[in-house]
């Protein structure tokens, strides 16, 4: 039986459901090296078993995903030179130096991962609640189908607070629309989870104390229909987006994502690959709410968040 420290599994549903669950509720499941690696596990794990038709992914506690965790104390430990350092910095262009290395340590843990989530053979659900940000975006937008509990939004900060184009796995313009995108990118603003059904981001909204359950019984529905049937109308609906320029445009924004990070890295003295507080940005925990965007306001008011 595999053990994991971030992550959880189960079957339900006389083996049909998997379940995979981000387990670190007191960081808002911010998705640090040994998460995402513990992730691809499970996801595989489900891929190789035959008697699973339906993947849910969700995130245990009051939000999915709060994004990529670059700050805290287990995340320093797990990318920090040391006994605790985890494996995956030591290789896939971890011993290489400048921006080769971090592209190729971002292609392998953000970018490819989240492109073979997207791909899997198997129909994957996101099941969301609270704040979805940034790194959550990608999470969730790998997925299949979408449901939300009545109190998720979404929004990527990563323009606004840290001075990048974007997230390395670039979704935005096809989940958002191309102005919606420019929008939320240059303001950092947030939409909630009715706007997100609206614009056909995500397919469900239930109440958030019915989340778990209404997931369930979607995912049952999806596992009713013939497992073949199910892939040909996935890859149907997935290479039509590909025909029309999804796989190529994720892996050019990926590259000048790369560019993002080198030019920061040569302005900034210390070498932070990301915009600091002399680059016009605030500090990450300095920055204050996330605010709504509203199509009335041209600031909009601040909501409860990060």
């Amino acid at each position: 039986m595999t053990s994991w420290k971030y992550m959880s599994y189960e079957k339900t549903s006389n083996g049909r459901i998997a379940i995979i669950a981000l387990q670190r509720p007191e960081a808002r499941n911010a998705q640090h090296r040994g998460l995402l690696v513990e992730l691809d596990q499970a996801f595989m794990k489900a891929e190789a078993d035959d008697e699973v038709r339906v993947v849910v992914l969700r995130g245990e506690g009051a939000s999915f995903s709060a994004g990529h965790d670059l700050g805290s104390a287990d995340a320093r430990k797990l990318r920090e030179p040391g006994p605790d350092q985890h494996q995956t910095y030591r290789e896939n262009g971890g011993t290489r130096h400048g921006a080769e290395r971090r592209m190729l340590q971002e292609w392998h843990y953000f970018f490819d991962n989240t492109k073979r989530w997207r791909n899997l053979r198997k129909t994957t659900i996101a099941s969301v609640q609270g704040p979805v940000v940034s790194g959550g975006l990608m999470l969730m937008w790998a997925c299949d189908l979408i449901v939300a509990a009545d109190d998720a939004y979404f929004a990527d900060v990563v323009g606004t607070r840290y001075g990048m184009c974007g997230l390395e796995y670039f979704g935005h313009p096809w989940e958002l629309g191309p102005r919606r995108a420019k929008e939320l990118l240059l303001t950092g603003d947030s939409i909630d989870a009715d706007e997100a059904y609206r614009i056909g981001m995500v397919n469900k909204v239930f109440p958030a104390d019915r989340l778990v359950e209404e997931t369930l019984r979607f995912a049952e529905r999806i596992a009713d229909v013939p497992t073949m049937t199910a892939l040909l109308i996935k890859d149907s609906v997935n290479q039509t987006l590909d025909q029309q320029g999804f796989s190529n445009a994720l892996a050019s924004a990926f590259s000048l994502h790369t560019i993002n990070h080198s030019h920061w890295a040569e302005i900034n003295p210390n070498g932070a690959s990301i915009a600091t507080g002399s680059d016009g940005v605030p500090r990450w925990r300095d920055a204050g709410p996330i605010r709504p965007a509203r199509k009335d306001a041209a600031g909009g008011e601040p909501v409860e968040g990060p």
